[in-house]
């Protein structure tokens, strides 16, 4: 039986005046520098390929996609789309220091969301439903070669909860223009939901 391959990559980097703000569904382009690194990591190394190209609506996401697949129409999907933060969008941690809730959530208590935003849970049932579909649409279709392109937390979330071998979100963080592959065999999936993570991309290029 064969098996399909999924690459996940998280977006280029945006402007550093952002840094350690929640950004969510804040729709910010890639910075000038950001497209130079991407650009240059497209370069020196080796992203895989990937038949079928799947990102996030956001333009730090589609922005992406165009350099590294710049041959492939990306297929946009909603549900690959960043946390809602609601209210605490664009602000540090540092400013939130003194909201009872947001210490909550910080916690990880699913419970709790932020004010016109979307709780831990809600998210998390999103990506995931979303994530199956994908792969789903795959086996059914038979495109072995895909790429994904999303968010930081899109990403680690849902290798969590998919990825072998098993490990916490923050284990899976990388920086922007990398990510993880992964392989499906079908039989697996149907029967565990599982997937193995199996190298970290972009890979160096061979030497001739």
């Amino acid at each position: 039986m064969k098996s399909y391959y999924i690459h996940f990559i998280r977006h280029g980097e945006i402007s550093p005046t952002l840094s350690g703000k929640y950004i969510g569904t804040t729709d910010i382009p890639l910075s000038e520098e950001g497209k130079t690194k991407l650009r240059r990591l497209d370069y020196e190394m080796k992203y895989p390929y990937a038949a079928a190209v799947f990102t996030s609506p956001l333009k730090r996401c589609t922005q992406t996609a165009k350099i590294i697949y710049p041959e492939k129409e990306a297929i946009i999907i909603d549900g690959l789309t960043e946390c809602h933060f609601g209210e605490w969008e664009n602000k540090s941690a540092d400013e939130m220091l003194g909201d009872p809730e947001f210490q909550k959530w910080l916690a990880g208590d699913t419970s709790v969301k932020p004010p016109r935003g979307e709780s831990n849970a809600d998210f998390v049932r999103r990506i995931c439903l979303t994530f199956e579909q994908i792969v789903n649409g795959l086996i059914k279709s038979g495109v072995t070669d895909s790429a994904i392109i999303t968010h930081g937390g899109v990403m680690t979330t849902l290798l969590s909860v998919y990825g072998l071998p098993s490990a916490k979100p923050f284990d899976w963080a990388c920086d922007n223009g990398f990510g993880y592959s992964l392989r499906i065999t079908p039989m697996l999936w149907q029967r565990d939901k599982v997937a193995e993570v199996f190298r970290r991309i972009p890979e160096a290029k061979e030497e001739d």
